[in-house]
């Protein structure tokens, strides 16, 4: 186990996107933090985060919150006013 200091963040991010994590989270039985820190440690080695059958579940979840953005997407994102 590794002993860590934690800070908590005012986030903002899309709300679809962010309801896809809830759920996966929810899934997992991970706290929403775990889940996202677990993600960004793996993108920074260049790794995979997830395997077939968990990017099918995440394939639902998307179909159920009406996800549609992808890694195209990314950076090019505007807020409504």
């Amino acid at each position: 186990m590794v002993t860590v200091e934690r800070t908590q963040t005012g986030l903002r991010i899309e709300r679809n996107t962010l309801k896809v994590l809830k759920g996966l989270a929810e899934y997992l039985d991970l706290s929403l933090g775990d889940l996202v820190e677990g993600i960004v440690l793996h993108a920074f080695e260049g790794k995979v985060p997830f395997d077939p059958p968990l990017l099918a579940k995440i394939d639902q979840l998307k179909a159920v919150y009406g996800l549609s953005l992808t890694a195209a997407d990314a950076h090019k994102l505007t807020e409504r006013p």
